[in-house]
């Protein structure tokens, strides 16, 4: 174990104006509180603050942040109180402190909902003070480093899954590579021992085969920068880690030996401009591999990772990746936050920098996500994708993960511009909002005060801020649409009984459904959790229920189809959002003008069904789970509607042309095709067409086949 004097040396050596009593007196209070607790290695407990706080000397961080990593476990392991540390060491180290306590005393259904609590909190800590992070991951590196001595082989592949899900990334994306890079290596140790101890002996054999080779690329690359002028610049070969190499190979899908950069050679130049310098001369000198340039210099990571990359056809025809920087932004490079000072003078202003931006994004989606499972979800989708660098029109610099579509720029732009985008131009052309982004597009987001997000966005945005933003919308508007839906229900069932409904009725039942208001229980039985006839018999429990007639043998005849009563007690179904709290159903895919009836599905709402639909036969003994609902036409309505139609069309040259054209021309739109058979004569298709209501699909069949290259069409009611 560390010694407190060595400790103290240690600090007082990068920092001689370091609060020496302070790390004194924490070291003294961690090791008497800890007193005789061991770790699963027999180890005294107090060697694992003691450590983490060895590992933060290293990064050379202040006092306070020393002296954090020797209490960070006191509150939680020992009887020490939070109190008891602000007491005796100030509102600072109690806060830090507290940020840091894994909070296992919560009690959560599941390892997963402990898992993402945590990390909530630990997200709520950090962006008040980074130096959190700071001691977090030098915790859970230490506690990699000693995993092995856990005998529960499901426990340690948890918290291994967990740190390189969570943890390396979190270390990356504040640029600590280092931490990153020995924290994935140990977790790979953890979950996948076989394919780490292969690669280890392919990077052993050639490095026993490939060292003179090495050497020599290095003295070459030398040789070529002194010449030109860069004597002083250093040339390192620096070979990849075991699970970058496993990550890439199954990516790439390829054998590890076809890989071509296990091995990076990295160039450190006094200036800025020697770094550009370097660069010229290099590609001067050998080819260029197409697409490997990336200038980081100019457009810095979001961890502030700044450098230059290359790829080369290189000394002795080797395929070689190059990376070329300062000296300052190779000590950032390796030890990210930690390299600078900032949080000393400002514990805030690492996080309010544009290179840690993303913690802002992360506490945005903290705020929308309803759960910690779903905070953890978004959380990792910001983690871990590669990034795409996009400029505003008046050229701000917006980073995005890889996949990122327009509705994700909008969103990381603003959440407003986001909820109200409608359109978006990329590099001046107008393209769908499901476009991919790619590296230096130009985005212009169109907004309206009448867009509001839609379920489908949902399916390909990536950004975690978005997908949550998203979803918390819907929530609400779905909700909202549930207790309307269920007002209407009610409403309904209490008029059929001879009573006027009022939400006061409620009141007196919502204990017995287990609702905590009466919202609540209209929301239940919009989306089908509970019936209108239960909420009325449990309103009004000696009211008679009306039966039917029984037949001579006793038995109760149930009607199988409820006939539609008078459109006065129908429900309309204007304003609600289609995929919500009333859907339409694809066997049928009913349209205004067609005679309609709801079907409650539980947990869904009303699926909405034409009144001839075959699916209908299925809800014969449920007659309770029908309701009478007609098309509510207004301002409001969805312009278009999806109708399908089966063709038999001859099969020669110019038929889908002619068919497209006769579709368009008569104000129809083709959102999907499929043949469905094909032979020398005739093709067989369905089509799915936006059109306003059932008589304008009527139109469009009558104009089809009134042309010759149609031999037949119809309304189709299938799938």
């Amino acid at each position: 174990m560390i010694r407190q004097y060595e400790l103290v040396e240690r600090v007082r050596a990068y920092d001689p104006s370091a609060d020496e009593d302070l790390l004194n007196k924490a070291y003294v209070f961690s090791m008497k509180a800890h007193g005789t607790q061991t770790r699963a290695s027999g180890d005294p407990y107090f060697s694992h603050p003691l450590e983490v706080a060895g590992i933060l000397t290293q990064l050379k961080l202040d006092a306070g942040t020393i002296a954090t990593a020797l209490l960070h476990d006191t509150v939680e392991d020992t009887v020490a109180t939070l109190e008891d540390i602000e007491r005796l060491f100030g509102k600072d180290i109690a806060r830090l402190v507290d940020g840091v306590t894994k909070l296992s005393r919560l009690e959560m259904h599941s390892e997963q909902t402990k898992q993402a609590e945590n990390f909530r909190k630990l997200v709520l800590a950090m962006s008040e003070d980074i130096r959190v992070l700071l001691v977090k991951l030098a915790d859970r590196l230490h506690n990699m480093r000693t995993l092995h001595h856990l005998k529960n082989p499901d426990k340690r592949k948890r918290i291994a899954r967990e740190t390189l899900e969570i943890y390396a990334p979190l270390a990356e994306r504040i640029g600590m590579h280092q931490v990153k890079d020995e924290l994935e290596d140990l977790a790979f140790a953890q979950l996948n021992p076989d394919a780490r101890d292969s690669i280890l002996a392919q990077l052993a054999r050639l490095r026993t085969e490939g060292q003179s080779q090495i050497q020599r690329i290095i003295g070459e690359l030398k040789q070529t920068l002194a010449a030109e002028g860069l004597p002083d610049a250093q040339v390192t070969g620096r070979e990849k880690s075991a699970y970058s190499i496993w990550r890439k190979l199954q990516m790439k899908n390829v054998s590890f030996e076809q890989l071509s950069d296990i091995m990076a050679f990295r160039i450190i130049v006094d200036s800025l401009p020697s770094c550009y310098m370097a660069l010229g001369l290099i590609h001067a000198k050998y080819p260029v591999v197409p697409g490997r340039f990336k200038d980081y210099i100019s457009t810095p990571k979001p961890n502030g990772y700044k450098s230059l990359h290359t790829g080369v056809i290189g000394p002795e025809r080797n395929r070689i990746e190059v990376q070329i920087r300062t000296r300052d932004m190779h000590e950032i490079a390796e030890l990210g936050v930690a390299a600078h000072w900032a949080y000393k003078q400002d514990p805030q202003a690492v996080a309010k920098g544009r290179e840690y931006r993303w913690l802002r994004e992360l506490l945005d989606i903290l705020e929308h996500a309803q759960k910690p499972e779903e905070f953890l979800e978004h959380t990792k989708l910001e983690l871990f994708q590669d990034q795409v660098f996009c400029f505003t029109p008046k050229g701000d610099l917006i980073a995005l993960p890889r996949g990122a579509t327009p509705v994700d720029f909008a969103y990381a732009v603003h959440s407003e511009v986001g909820d109200h985008c409608v359109g978006a131009k990329i590099n001046g052309r107008m393209l769908p909002l499901r476009t991919q982004l790619q590296n230096g597009d130009q985005v212009e987001v169109i907004t309206s005060k009448a867009q509001s997000p839609v379920p489908g966005w949902e399916r390909f945005v990536v950004t975690g801020k978005a997908r949550a933003r998203i979803r918390k919308f819907l929530r609400t508007q779905q909700r909202s649409q549930y207790i309307e839906l269920g007002r209407a229900i009610l409403q309904r069932q209490f008029k059929a009984e001879g009573y006027e409904f009022s939400d006061k009725a409620l009141d007196g039942v919502i204990k017995i459904f287990q609702q905590p208001s009466a919202d609540d229980l209209l929301a239940a039985v919009g989306s089908g959790l509970h019936s209108g006839r239960e909420v009325f018999h449990a309103v009004f429990p000696g009211h008679k229920a009306q039966t039917t007639p029984k037949e001579a043998d006793g038995t109760v005849t149930v009607k199988t189809r409820p006939k539609p009563k008078g459109r006065e007690s129908a429900l309309p179904i204007r304003g609600l959002i289609p995929g919500m709290a009333v859907h339409y159903a694809r066997c049928c895919h009913p349209l205004p003008g067609d005679r309609i009836v709801g079907i409650v599905t539980t947990g869904k709402g009303v699926t909405i069904h034409t009144i001839d639909c075959e699916t209908l036969e299925s809800f014969h003994e449920s007659p309770e789970r029908w309701i009478d609902v007609a098309w509510d036409v207004g301002p409001d309505t969805p312009e278009d509607h999806v109708g399908r139609i089966s063709l038999v069309v001859a099969n020669e040259p110019g038929s889908l042309g002619t068919l497209s054209t006769v579709i368009g021309k008569n104000g129809g739109n083709i959102t999907n095709l499929k043949i469905t058979s094909r032979n020398q004569d005739f093709f067989e298709l369905l089509i799915d067409i936006d059109v306003k209501d059932a008589k304008h699909l009527t139109n469009i069949i009558a104009a089809l086949r009134a042309t010759p290259a149609i031999n037949s069409v119809d309304r189709s009611r299938g799938r």
